[in-house]
């Protein structure tokens, strides 16, 4: 399971260092891709099959399935590690998380999110505030 919020630079190649603890359960692959609110999402190889095979299995006849489709699955690439513990994060996903130096990694249980600081800061800062009413949102559906 991954949970946490840990903060890595990303260098002039686009290499970023994955949290020691996340490693062993990303040692058997991983995939990043085009996530939502403009974060980058890193699922386990086993996990994105899944994720995957849901993608492709949605109706071709509805516009906002094939754009979700487009979206997480042509944005797709198997990362490998390096000695250091780190992947290289391709030039097209950096600039649409709008990825510079500094990220962030938060650990979402099945996933992580890689994000632009400012960004991440932005989104959490607004979320916090929102706090109640998005826990009365959730209590709606049952969380």
């Amino acid at each position: 399971m991954f949970i946490g919020e840990y903060k890595h630079n990303i260098d002039n190649k686009g290499r970023m260092a994955v949290p020691v603890k996340f490693r062993k359960l990303l040692k058997s692959g991983a995939v990043v891709t085009r996530g939502l609110d403009n974060c980058l999402f890193l699922y386990p190889k086993k996990e994105w099959e899944v994720i995957a095979k849901k993608l492709s299995n949605l109706p071709i006849s509805q516009a906002k399935a094939r754009a979700m489709a487009r979206l997480m699955l042509a944005g797709a690439m198997d990362v490998d590690f390096d000695n250091q513990g780190r992947i290289n994060l391709p030039e097209y996903l950096r600039k649409f998380a709008s990825l510079k130096k500094k990220a962030i990694v938060a650990g979402l249980y099945d996933r992580l999110e890689i994000w632009d600081e400012a960004s991440w800061n932005k989104f959490k800062t607004g979320a916090e505030k929102e706090s109640a009413s998005i826990a009365e949102a959730l209590g709606e559906l049952g969380v």
